[in-house]
This record gives structure tokens, C-alpha cells and sequence, in this order.
């Protein structure tokens, strides 16, 4: 009996065609290997994109199930013992720096442990000292106004979303004196004056008026520093004839 003779696959010499009918996929045909303008889609660019598109999209998934993973671990170990995750999350929360008992409530809220619980532990770490949201208004307070220069009316906006009593926003601001506002805002004007040499004046002034009010200014104050910090630089023109209290 003759040796029957058989053609040779399809994939011989091509390595990514070869790995494909190894793990059962059917190899594409010549047309369907190649792409427009009769270019094949294995080639140096074309396999390239098809092998980088493939890699992203594992990628993608892989990072979807390590999430869901994790979420379903977090669960697992919430139900298993829920005080000692909470207290975990809350001595890791205040690790390095003091945070508001609302900013410590979401975080057990967003991982699932029981009100009552999260409300035990909190009275329970303020008790202690570990939670003072009076301590933390005036921290906040002091490193805010120094490292970015912002008002009372601003720094009390910000302490309202933190979930900070009125109280304690109160004394914390309590810090900040006229004098320290008007040097602030004159840092903050005299910085900015910098990039605005040879701006036209009325464009300048609204400008300036615009960076104080943003950062929580009033009308009097800004209008006062941005009318000085101008006459020191040397303007020629009238600065009361450009800006108005009104206009911020």
C-alpha cells in the first residue's frame, strides 16, 4: 500500500498560526489574514495591533475580577468579625494625619459595616482622643490659610463638607485675624502680578479681583489689597476708576 501523501497545513512557517491550531482555534484563511489593501494583519504592524488589542482587553478583565475579588474578600471579612475590620479601617485612617468623624463614618459606611456598630466605635474613639473634630477644624484651618491662602468664608465651606460642626468651625477660625487675611491676600496678589507684565490694567485688575474672591475673599479686602498691591507696582492709572467693590 502507497504512503497516502498530504498537504501540508496551512499554518507550516507561520508561528502565529501554528500556536492557534495548537490550542483548537481555526486558522484564518490567506483573505481573511490579510488586511486592507492586501497587507497581512500578521505582519509587523498588523500583528502587532491584533496581539496589543488582545493583551489590553485581558488586562482589563484580569483587573475586573481582581476588583470583584477584593470587594468579595472585604465582604467575607466584614461578616466574619465586623468590629475588627472596622477598628482596623479606623486606626488606618488615622494613621499619619487626624480626619473628621464624618470622613471616618463614610469609610466603614462604603464597607459595609452596620450603623450601629460604626456608631459604637466612633463615640467610643472619641472618647479616647482619637477622634476631635475640633482639633482637626484648627489643623485643617492653620495648614489651609498658610499653604494655600484661603479666607475664612472658604476654609468654613470646606469644613462644612467635612462634616465639622459650626462650633467647631467657629473657634477654629477664630485663628485667622484681619491682619493675617490682608497678608495673605497680598502674597497671593503679588504672586500673581508676576505673570501679568504687560497686561492691559482693567484686564489685571478683574483678574486679580477674580483670584480673591475664589479664594474666599471679601469684596472690601480684595478691592483694598488689589488697589495698594497696584499703586506699589507702579501703575499710571487710576485703580479706583478700574475696580469697585460691586464688581467682584
Amino acid at each position: 500500500m502507497s504512503e497516502e501523501v498530504r498537504p501540508a497545513p496551512d499554518w507550516v512557517g507561520d508561528v502565529g498560526l501554528g500556536v492557534q491550531a495548537w490550542v483548537g482555534e481555526t486558522p484564518p484563511t490567506p483573505a481573511e489574514s490579510r488586511g486592507p489593501r492586501g497587507r497581512s494583519v500578521d505582519g509587523p504592524e498588523g500583528g502587532a495591533r491584533g496581539r496589543r488589542k488582545k493583551r489590553s482587553r485581558r488586562t482589563w478583565e484580569e483587573r475586573e475580577a481582581a476588583r470583584v475579588a477584593r470587594e468579595e474578600a472585604a465582604a467575607a471579612e466584614v461578616e466574619a468579625d465586623p468590629e475588627a475590620v472596622a477598628r482596623k479601617i479606623l486606626l488606618d485612617a488615622l494613621t499619619g494625619q487626624a480626619r473628621s468623624r464624618k470622613e471616618l463614618a463614610d469609610r466603614l459606611a462604603k464597607r459595609g459595616v452596620p450603623d450601629e456598630l460604626a456608631s459604637g466605635l466612633l463615640d467610643r474613639f472619641t472618647e479616647v482622643g482619637l477622634i476631635d473634630d475640633a482639633s482637626y477644624a484648627r489643623q485643617w484651618v492653620e495648614s489651609r490659610h498658610r499653604s494655600r491662602g484661603l479666607a475664612p468664608r472658604a476654609l468654613a465651606q470646606e469644613l462644612r463638607r467635612k462634616g465639622v460642626g459650626d462650633e467647631e468651625t467657629k473657634a477654629a477660625l477664630e485663628q485667622i485675624d484681619d491682619g493675617d487675611q490682608r497678608e495673605a491676600a497680598r502674597a497671593l496678589v503679588e504672586k500673581k502680578l508676576r505673570t501679568m507684565r504687560g497686561l492691559d490694567q482693567q484686564v489685571a485688575t478683574r483678574r486679580l479681583a477674580g483670584l480673591l474672591a475664589r479664594k474666599g475673599y471679601t469684596a472690601g479686602l480684595a478691592f483694598s489689597v488689589v488697589r495698594e498691591a497696584l499703586a506699589d507696582a507702579g501703575s499710571d492709572d487710576d485703580v479706583t476708576d478700574v475696580i469697585e467693590p460691586h464688581d467682584f
